[in-house]
């Protein structure tokens, strides 16, 4: 019995005397990180900037993007490259493939401020993520602080009630700013949105979580996208498929009529025309203004710049100036082609198919009061990243940092699955090594 004592793992000791994991292996946490990406977090879906006069001279998320690097700098020593995600060392690799290619831009300045300026953001993110949260709690946390600002933010849209060219479009001019843009991450929220109305107790809680959806609903129709209409669909869509049908919460199917009937209320007259467009059934008064046609010559022109520039591309974030058109390509897969070769192409699909794979084991994850609240998360973020999949043809998203938060959500998931499972593996050990001594004892 000895040495079946010595194989089982490092294990703690509980109030109850039995032997528990410990959540966080000693050594390699930091709460000081954690908490530093919490505050970023808030600063970069609730947009203090964009609503509060002077805040935004303070700079504040750039601060505490300094100060999260400063935090993964003394944690340094704890970082082990080996026992990073795959993803996380695919997101370095599309970094330094970036880095690469600014020697080859068209214009090396503006190439310069995309990668070290932008896309770093989401190599500092997902690292510090990854190396702070621990546990559900945490991690529920963030998802929650995401949900409830773009909700939130989208709100305060549906109020102040700002228009570009006829379309709704976001407070401020920052991340929601742009109507598609609005579209785009209210389509990618809304499922999130679902599990907090699925798991809140309390009729406010609730009523807040669905009227927040009704809006978000109701705003997405008013800023005329045509892209953010087909990523709600599918989102909706796999939501009803998951958590209607799946989980037998049946009364998600008359929410759904509810919504499609008050989406049909407050549609405009001329919501129809626009997705008319999307078969070519171009009618005065659809706001398309000859943007399909556009949208065709940008797609057809980064097509034929990855052909010419297949390695290098012309530049990360040169497309615009390569062009002369002054349009970013919006597609974000031809974006990477074109503008970071077809090896940063190549790595993106990668990093999509790992997130898919995370969210296919935890999807078939034996089902149980401890992971119940994971299960919701990930048929979540699969509704998310379905609709992000789709949206992403007619969005540029290369270097923003949103599609990369919920990649790493996929890969926390991931770890705080495999640790339950090492949980339930040390009791059965545990419960075996105790039963057997006692039975010889017996004897």
């Amino acid at each position: 019995m000895q040495g079946i004592r010595e194989g089982r793992p490092q294990v703690g000791q509980s109030k109850l005397g039995q032997a528990t994991i410990p959540a966080t292996p000693p050594g390699e946490r930091s709460q000081f990180g954690y908490w530093v990406i919490v505050i970023f977090s808030f600063l970069y879906y609730f947009r203090p900037g964009d609503i509060i006069p002077g805040v935004s001279a303070l700079h504040l998320a750039r601060i505490t993007a300094v100060f999260a690097v400063l935090a993964l700098l003394l944690g340094a020593n704890k970082i082990r490259p080996k026992r990073l995600p795959a993803e996380i060392k695919i997101i370095f690799a599309m970094f330094g493939w970036m880095v690469l290619t600014i020697p080859f831009a068209y214009w090396r300045g503006g190439s310069t401020q995309v990668v070290f300026f932008e896309f770093s953001k989401a190599v500092i993110v997902t690292l510090t993520l990854t190396l702070t949260v621990t546990r559900v709690a945490e991690l529920r946390r963030l998802i929650l602080m995401q949900a409830l600002g773009v909700a939130l933010m989208t709100i305060a849209a549906a109020i102040v009630n700002n228009r570009t060219q006829g379309r709704l479009a976001g407070v401020g001019d920052a991340l929601l700013s742009n109507p598609n843009d609005l579209a785009m991450n209210i389509a990618l929220n809304w499922p999130l949105c679902l599990v907090f109305l699925i798991t809140v107790r309390g009729v406010v809680a609730k009523l807040f979580w669905a009227t927040s959806m009704l809006v978000m609903i109701y705003a997405l129709i008013q800023t005329y996208s045509r892209a953010g209409f087909m990523a709600l669909a599918v989102a909706i869509v796999f939501c009803l498929w998951e958590f209607g049908i799946r989980r037998r919460k049946l009364y998600l199917l008359g929410v759904a009529v509810i919504c499609l009937v008050a989406a049909i209320a407050v549609a405009p007259g001329n919501y129809l025309k626009r997705l008319g467009t999307l078969v070519g059934q171009f009618q005065e008064g659809d706001y398309d203004r000859g943007s399909a046609e556009a949208r065709y010559e940008l797609l057809l022109r980064s097509v034929a710049i990855t052909a010419t520039h297949p390695v290098f591309g012309v530049g990360p974030g040169n497309f615009p100036s390569y062009t002369g058109l002054w349009r970013v390509t919006h597609n974000t897969y031809t974006q990477f082609s074109s503008e970071c070769g077809i090896p940063a192409l190549l790595l993106f699909f990668l990093l999509l198919g790992r997130t898919f794979l995370n969210l296919r084991y935890l999807r078939k994850m034996p089902r149980s009061p401890d992971t119940e609240e994971m299960h919701l998360y990930a048929s979540a973020l699969s509704a998310s990243f379905g609709a992000y999949l789709l949206g992403a043809f007619f969005s540029s998203s290369a270097y923003e940092l949103f599609p990369y938060y919920m990649v790493v959500y996929t890969t926390l998931l991931y770890r705080l699955a495999l640790r339950q499972e090492e949980r339930k593996t040390a009791s059965v050990v545990r419960t075996r090594i105790e039963v057997r001594p006692r039975a010889f004892t017996y004897v």
